[in-house]
């Protein structure tokens, strides 16, 4: 008897366990879709991506957290931004530590077989930067055998490596921008033009090489099996840019909308 006693107690302690480690995530809301903590959308971005997401006195700001914002919102939700890695955000999505990335992430037709994507939230070109006073560099070509300065699991570490650079990898563009221009560690550095260019507005001497590689789609992404929170968020965010908002919100971090943008000819990253 005290062996079947025993027995009983470990599997007992077993279903525990596998409750504790299992899906964070509460059961379905009227509208279909699942949070990780009810009434709030809880979204992540790496905190180091200035003017888009970073801390200033303690709090998350920038433009994907007044979009992020604007979105719970219109949900009925309230905002809960939390910051994560970038190299590991995507895990931490498939492991429900947050309900959905809104953290400038590209879509990509690789980043798609593990999340799902809304539209695009705004456009941004895949742009390389050197230091002002570098003459060396005047095209994709010349960085071949140069150290270039790439944020981990970004999209453009493969660009960087069919150029055939010696890579160097960053947490953060700005780290990455003053080690190019202050500390002379980097030859280039490949990220969006829009960085860039802020980086120019705030003192960094760099210039851009020719014009972009690309175009990339930064999208919100949710896990895989939650479409209809993707759906709602899409919703959600359609109706800032119809009434208006989502134009103030861009003004205001840059001046100009980020959704204008001729696609025509454009080389659109997948």
């Amino acid at each position: 008897m005290g062996k079947w006693k025993t027995l009983l107690f470990l599997l007992i302690a077993a279903t525990l366990v596998l409750a504790a480690c299992g899906d964070n995530e509460t059961e379905a809301n009227a509208d279909g879709y699942r949070l990780v903590e009810k009434g709030k959308l809880t979204y992540a971005a790496s905190g180091l991506y200035k003017p888009f997401n970073f801390e200033e006195n303690g709090e998350l700001t920038g433009f994907d957290m007044e979009i992020g914002a604007e979105i719970a919102k219109r949900m009925g939700l309230e905002p809960n931004p939390v910051t994560n890695p970038f190299e590991t955000i995507l895990q931490g999505l498939v492991s429900n530590k947050y309900d959905a990335i809104i953290g400038s992430m590209a879509y990509t037709k690789k980043r798609a077989e593990q999340a799902a994507f809304t539209q695009p939230y705004y456009y941004s070109g895949g742009m390389i930067w050197v230091a002002e006073d570098n003459n060396d560099i005047q095209s994709p070509e010349d960085l071949k055998g140069k150290k270039i300065g790439v944020i981990a699991q970004s999209t453009y570490e493969e660009p960087a490596k069919e150029l055939e650079g010696d890579i160097q990898y960053y947490s953060s563009d700005i780290v990455a921008l003053k080690d190019l221009t202050v500390e002379n560690r980097l030859d280039a550095v490949i990220t969006a033009d829009i960085v860039g260019f802020e980086a120019q507005d705030n003192g960094f001497a760099i210039k851009e090489v020719g014009t972009p590689l690309w175009v990339e789609q930064p999208s919100i992404a949710v896990k895989k099996d939650n479409e209809e929170l993707r759906d709602a968020i899409d919703k959600a965010l359609q109706e800032i840019i119809d009434d208006g908002t989502y134009e103030e919100i861009s003004q205001k971090w840059f001046g100009r909308n980020l959704l204008d943008i001729d696609l025509e000819n454009a080389e659109l990253l997948e």
